[in-house]
């Protein structure tokens, strides 16, 4: 079974007032000087807590695993880490895929951050997004570019499944994800071509650097794409989730489009080798309308109604979700998700029932804070 990890980047707010707060280096102090009292979860599940973008961010990531209990239970871990720490500083930590309520946000100092606030100017301080990154296990290169030009019409939907951040800056964005709105800001972002092998790969990515847009490789922020760290294709384009169940979904989601895929390429069977184009606007949609509306289904790249086109992705990753035993849990989750809504419902309806008043729209977020660590 292939080893799957996931990257969680994580808000930080005022516990009192829901906006957010520039605190991620004191949180992470605190969670050192907890980890040299306690060393769990970092000694029993693997994994980290760090820095990211913005002041008012932490990430999370997990070790390379195969089962998806263990996956959860590292995630759980994780984000119970860092409410603690979060606490200590009178802070509380969100996933939410943007900030609901609008405040302070600063960009992190570091070399490559200042000379990222230098080339993108305002963009960099308004680019407060969380996402979920998921590794999934591959090869080599060969089997890597096979895996991803095989999945880049399906990633999409895990976009669909995350779907939450439908506030941003203390407004309604009529958007179940705004941001993949927001992400696509970035020059270097969105899906790539089909590219056949590893040298095609690499003589894209150069092409993109040459051009003097992106800073480094790590800024080449496609949907998908070669980890430069692990022997992994990293799949970037999910939400930060709300719920961990969600995120477990997604995960399981990821590793089986990889598998699927990769058995495509070693079969010989073609890439759909759609322009990209249409995968951004497949991707634009699955951002609009989350799983409350159309979404475009892979494979005829017509609109089609969310339920139907999430029945085709569980059809799609069917087989390998049943040998390795996930199936019945991913099955379950997608049914819950289009019975009872992404992260990005939960969050409109207690946001939208605040009706603009600040004390109320605090609580919102405090009790979506609490949501995110089971706390």
């Amino acid at each position: 079974m292939r080893s799957i990890g996931v990257e969680e980047e994580l808000l930080l707010v005022d516990a009192r007032t829901g906006r957010p707060r520039n605190v991620a280096r004191e949180v992470i102090r605190a969670a050192a000087a907890r980890d040299a009292q306690d060393p769990a979860p970092s000694d029993e599940h693997g994994g980290s807590l760090g820095h990211e973008l913005h002041r008012t961010q932490v990430e999370t990531d997990t070790p390379p695993l195969e089962r998806l209990s263990d996956l959860e239970d590292a995630l759980r871990a994780w984000r119970e880490r860092a409410r603690a720490a979060a606490l200590e500083v009178g802070a509380r930590v969100l996933a939410s895929g943007t900030s609901p309520l609008d405040g302070d946000s600063r960009v992190e100092r570091s070399e490559r951050y200042d000379a990222m606030a230098h080339r993108y100017g305002l963009m960099m301080a308004e680019q407060l997004v969380c996402g979920c990154h998921v590794h999934v296990e591959v090869s080599g290169p060969d089997e890597g570019v096979g895996v991803l030009d095989r999945i880049r019409t399906w990633v999409p939907l895990l976009l669909a499944v995350s779907a939450n951040s439908p506030w941003s800056q203390s407004l309604d964005t009529a958007y179940e994800s705004y941001r993949w709105q927001m992400q696509m800001r970035w020059p270097s972002a969105g899906p790539l071509p089909v590219l056949g092998s590893p040298d095609a790969y690499r003589r894209h990515v150069e092409a993109m650097l040459a051009t003097g847009v992106p800073l480094d490789e790590a800024m080449v922020y496609a949907d998908a794409r070669l980890s430069a760290l692990h022997p992994t294709v990293e799949i970037r384009t999910a939400d930060v989730c709300l719920d961990v169940r969600d995120t477990v979904v997604v995960a399981a989601l990821a590793r089986g489009l990889v598998e699927t895929a990769a058995r495509e390429w070693a079969d010989g069977v073609p890439a759909h080798d759609v322009a990209s184009e249409i995968v951004r606007l497949a991707g634009w949609k699955a951002g609009r309308h989350g799983l409350t509306g159309e979404l475009v289904h892979p494979p005829t790249g017509t609109s089609r109604p969310a339920a139907e086109v999430v029945a085709s992705l569980l059809d799609h990753v069917g087989d390998v979700l049943r040998d390795s035993g996930d199936h019945d849990l991913v099955a379950d989750g997608l049914d819950r998700l289009l019975a009872d809504g992404t992260g990005a419902r939960r969050q409109r309806a207690l946001l939208d029932e605040a009706d603009g008043e600040d004390a109320a729209l605090a609580r919102a977020v405090v009790r979506l804070s609490r949501e995110t660590a089971d706390a």
